[in-house]
């Protein structure tokens, strides 16, 4: 099995172990519990070609048509990762994203804070990443993401959703796909594990959704505007109304 070597422990290449579920309800849920049971390994991933109730974050629902997506949880191990840095972390998972999207849409794709990722004003792509935590020592890590490959047609909550086959009009093999997205993300933690921080922080900044434009977004039920700016390294997104001000994962909504 190929590894790759950090710190002299040898890890697994992010999906050399590539497990494919025909249905499962969650594939983070899914990679969680490996990990409880202590079967888990570094770079495990888990591909479900039917999701029955994928997570989004916040509590929401993550729709996939069946066999159309990919639908992607992978276990990573975060031992090294300081709790304090876990946001490189997201920025590692929504760079890999966006690598692997750029293969195939040379423009428009962005990073929307704290989660998404866009093409144009059209949702493409969505990340969940749910921690395991000793203590105060991070220890593992299961990166969702789901990205839309096939699917053409959407569910009538999905207004503003696109996928690959709509911009591209072309079909893809979903499966090959995702092994191609476990490449981009071996690299990207590659990056984590070399602390190579700015370099990640800078990259995510120079693909802000909305960087520099005016944009609308609702806090405590209050709609106002605000010049996006930047994410800060604890993963705030700074905006500027006047004042700069920053607001933490949760505590405004984007408005589009």
């Amino acid at each position: 099995m190929p590894t790759h070597n950090t710190h002299n422990n040898p890890l697994p290449i992010i999906g050399n172990n590539f497990v494919e579920l025909i249905a499962v309800d969650s594939t983070n849920t899914y990679a969680m519990q490996q990990i409880q049971a202590k079967v888990a390994e570094h770079g495990t991933a888990y591909f479900a070609h039917t999701q029955l109730q994928g997570k989004g974050t916040k509590g929401k629902t993550w729709y996939s048509e069946k066999a159309s997506n990919t639908v992607l949880s992978v276990v990573l191990n975060v031992e090294k990762l300081p709790i304090h840095k876990q946001f490189y972390l997201s920025a590692a998972v929504a760079l890999s994203v966006y690598d692997f999207l750029l293969k195939y849409i040379q423009n428009g794709i962005k990073i929307k804070w704290p989660n998404d990722i866009y093409y144009n004003n059209s949702k493409i792509a969505g990340i969940l990443i749910e921690n395991n935590i000793k203590g105060t020592q991070m220890q593992w890590a299961v990166a969702g993401i789901g990205i839309n490959i096939n699917q053409t047609n959407f569910h009538n909550t999905l207004n503003n959703a696109t996928s690959l086959a709509l911009i591209t009009k072309k079909l893809y093999s979903v499966i090959e796909l995702t092994k191609e997205l476990c490449a981009c993300l071996e690299k990207r933690y590659q990056q984590l594990l070399y602390e190579d921080y700015d370099t990640l922080l800078k990259e995510y900044n120079e693909h802000l959704f909305k960087k520099n434009e005016l944009v609308k977004l609702k806090k405590n039920n209050m709609l106002f505007n605000c010049t996006v700016k930047k994410v800060t390294d604890l993963g705030f997104l700074v905006v500027e109304n006047g004042v700069e001000q920053q607001f933490s994962f949760g505590e405004v909504e984007w408005v589009l």
